[in-house]
């Protein structure tokens, strides 16, 4: 997963900002972005799941925008 996050910065992006999204705040999640991904912490990775489930569905929406 880590490797993945790496070599895609649009896919490390989306997960920052799904984990920002759904993590506000300390009172939701204890570490930053960043640390969580040092760490590879359950926020993290279920950050990352997420921007891996969505990639498909944005990829097919910028495919319609193109042809539009």
């Amino acid at each position: 997963m880590q490797q993945e996050l790496r070599h895609d910065s649009r896919l490390r992006a989306a997960a920052s900002v799904i984990y920002d999204a759904v993590y506000p705040g300390p009172e939701w999640a204890p570490v930053s972005f960043e640390e969580a991904e040092r760490r590879e912490t359950v926020h993290y990775r279920q950050a990352v799941e997420a921007a891996l489930l969505v990639r498909p569905v944005l990829a097919e929406r910028a495919e319609q925008l193109r042809l539009i």
